[in-house]
C-alpha cells in the first residue's frame, strides 16, 4: 500500500431521497493511516456518507476512491471486501442472538462440511475481546440482557475483529461515559499504530480534539471545510457546524436553593431487583435535578421504576406527598400523576418510527382526541401542531413518518409527545445523546422553560458539563445507592466525578 495515496476519495458524491438532498456534491479526501472527524448537525449527511461507504446504498453521482482505485461500494459485502468496516450509532446488533454469534456472524469459521467449528470460535472471540480489555463481557450472554453501553462496545470490537484498513465509528461514543471513552480512544490509537484509517463521528469536540487527526464540516448535505483539526478553535467549527455563532451554550441557572417550590415527587428507600438498592430523594416544582453516576450504578433502574418499567422490590414513591403505586407506564402518565419518561434510546423505546409524528405525539393520550369510538383527526392535528412549535419540529412531522428525521428532529418528537400529555415531571434519560450541538441548545432551552413554567424534571447526563450547567442540584449515584448530593454552589465536573468514583466532595452527603 502506497501511504501518499489517500485511503478515502470522495468525488462528488450525491444522494437524495425524493426532493430531499441528503448529500449533494460532496467531495473530501481522508489520507491513510489517519484519524479523520466528519462533522455537522443531525441531517448534515454524515450518517448517508457511512452508509455509502458501507454499501448499504449507492450515490446517486459521484463516486469513491479507496486507496486510489475507483470502488463499487454495491453492498456490505462489497465495502468489506475494500477492508472497510462499520460500527454503527443504531446498533446492527441482533437481540435475539449471544454475543459470539453477533460477532461472528456472517462470517463464522467452518469446517470442510460448511458446519461452524463453535469451540474455535468461541476460543477466537474470547481472545480479541480479551486483547480489547472486555474480557469480562459474557460471551454467551443474549444481546437483548446488555446495557446500550456493553452493546456500543460490541459493535465496535466485531468492527475491529474483522480486521478492517478503514475504520468507520458513527458516534461511538454516544452511549459511553467517563472511562469508556477513554478506553475508545486507546483502541483508535491501536488501530492508528497499526496503519488503519479511521473516519469518526461525533458531536463531542473534546474528542475530535483527543482522538482525531484532521476533519470534515458538513451542513445540509454540502461539504463546508476540511483540515487539521489543530488549524481550528472550537468556536470557528461550531459556526461551521451551524452557520451561525451560538453565544451562551447553557440558559441561565435562575438564583434559587432547592428549598424553594412544593414537592411533586418523592422517592424513599426505593429498591429494584436490579442495581438500584437503596435510593430517596425528593423533586420540587421548577427544579432541574441532576443524576450523575458511573456506567451501571442505578440510573437506568432509578428512571425504569418511577416510570413503572421494572418491578419495585423495597421503598416507596409518593407524588404530591400522596403514596402511589406505579406498576406500568400507563400508571404513571396517568393526568392525577403525571410522570413521563424520554429514555436513552430513542429510535427504539421513545418512539415508533413508522408512524407520522402525529400518531407518535398523541398516542399516549389519544382517548383526549376520540368520541364514540372515533379520532377527530382535525382536533388532534391541531394540537400536536401547537406542541410541535413549540419544540421547533418543521411542520412536514405532522404527515411523515418518525423515521424520516434526523436524531435531534427525532428527539424533539419524543419530548413533544410528553408536552403534549401535559406532564408534571419529565425524567430525561441522557436526552441528548447523539444530538448535534445547535439542537442541544435548543433542547437546554426546552428544558429550562418546562422547569420555569412549573414543571419538574429528572435528568441524568452522560456529559457531566450538562449536570453543572443546568442542574440546580445533583444527586450521585454510586453501587445502587444515593452517595452524594452536590448543591449548586459546589456543582464542578470535579465534584461530581469524584463522587462518582466513590470519593467525598464538598458537597453535601445525601
Amino acid at each position: 500500500m502506497n501511504d501518499s495515496i489517500p485511503a478515502i476519495e470522495a468525488d462528488r458524491i450525491r444522494k437524495a431521497f425524493g426532493p430531499t438532498v441528503a448529500v449533494g456534491d460532496v467531495s473530501f479526501r481522508v489520507e491513510a493511516g489517519r484519524v479523520h472527524a466528519l462533522l455537522g448537525e443531525n441531517g448534515a449527511g454524515k450518517s448517508t456518507i457511512v452508509k455509502l461507504l458501507s454499501g448499504l446504498m449507492s450515490p446517486d453521482t459521484g463516486q469513491f476512491r479507496i486507496f486510489g482505485a475507483g470502488a463499487n461500494l454495491s453492498s456490505p459485502r462489497a465495502a468489506h471486501a475494500h477492508g472497510i468496516q462499520t460500527a454503527f450509532q443504531e446498533m446492527t446488533l441482533i437481540r435475539d442472538l449471544t454475543v459470539v454469534e453477533s460477532v461472528l456472524m456472517p462470517y463464522a469459521p467452518v469446517n470442510p462440511l460448511g458446519i461452524i467449528r463453535r469451540r474455535a470460535a468461541e476460543e477466537s472471540v474470547r481472545a480479541h475481546f480479551a486483547a480489547l480489555n472486555l474480557g469480562h463481557i459474557d460471551l454467551r450472554e443474549e444481546i437483548v440482557n446488555l446495557d446500550l453501553a456493553i452493546k456500543q462496545k460490541i459493535e465496535i470490537a466485531r468492527a475491529i475483529y474483522r480486521k478492517p484498513k478503514i475504520l468507520l465509528l458513527d458516534e461511538p461514543t454516544s452511549s459511553l461515559t467517563g472511562r469508556d471513552v477513554d478506553w475508545l480512544g486507546d483502541i483508535i490509537a491501536q488501530q492508528k499504530a497499526a496503519g488503519v484509517t479511521t473516519i469518526f463521528i461525533s458531536h463531542r469536540l473534546k474528542e475530535v480534539r483527543d482522538f482525531c487527526d484532521t476533519l470534515s464540516v458538513l451542513r445540509n448535505g454540502q461539504h463546508i471545510a476540511s483540515g487539521a483539526v489543530a488549524s481550528f478553535d472550537d468556536e470557528e467549527v461550531i459556526r461551521m457546524i451551524v452557520g451561525r455563532s451560538i453565544g451562551q451554550a447553557f440558559p441561565e441557572r435562575p438564583a434559587r436553593t432547592h428549598e424553594s417550590g412544593p414537592e411533586v415527587l418523592r422517592v424513599e428507600r426505593l429498591a429494584t431487583s436490579g442495581k438500584l438498592r437503596d435510593a430517596s430523594f425528593s423533586l420540587k416544582k421548577g427544579e432541574i435535578l441532576g443524576v450523575a453516576g458511573l456506567q451501571g450504578m442505578g440510573q437506568l433502574d432509578l428512571f425504569a421504576a418511577c416510570f413503572g418499567m421494572i418491578e419495585v422490590t423495597a421503598g416507596q414513591i409518593f407524588v404530591d406527598g400522596e403514596p402511589v403505586v406505579i406498576s406500568s407506564p400507563a400508571d404513571a402518565v396517568r393526568a392525577d400523576i403525571g410522570i413521563s419518561l424520554v429514555p436513552e434510546d430513542r429510535k427504539t423505546e421513545a418512539l415508533f418510527l413508522k408512524l407520522t409524528g402525529t400518531e407518535n405525539a398523541s398516542l399516549p393520550v389519544i382517548d383526549r382526541f376520540t368520541r364514540f369510538g372515533f379520532i377527530d383527526t382535525q382536533r388532534e392535528k391541531e394540537a400536536v401542531a401547537a406542541v410541535f412549535q413549540r419544540v421547533e419540529v418543521a411542520d412536514r412531522a405532522l404527515w411523515t413518518k418518525a423515521s424520516a428525521f434526523s436524531g435531534g428532529n427525532q428527539q424533539k418528537i419524543a419530548i413533544a409527545k410528553w408536552l403534549l400529555a401535559q406532564s408534571r415531571v419529565l425524567l430525561l434519560y441522557d436526552p441528548t445523546r447523539g444530538i448535534d450541538v445547535g439542537t442541544k441548545h435548543e433542547l437546554y432551552r426546552l428544558m429550562r422553560e418546562y422547569a420555569e413554567a412549573g414543571g419538574a424534571i429528572l435528568l441524568y447526563s452522560t456529559e457531566i458539563p450538562e449536570l453543572v450547567h443546568l442542574a440546580d442540584r445533583v444527586m450521585v449515584l454510586y453501587r445502587g445507592r444515593i452517595a452524594q448530593e452536590i448543591l449548586a454552589g459546589e456543582l464542578t465536573e470535579d465534584n461530581i466525578v469524584r463522587a462518582a468514583l466513590g470519593g467525598a466532595t464538598n458537597g453535601q452527603a445525601a
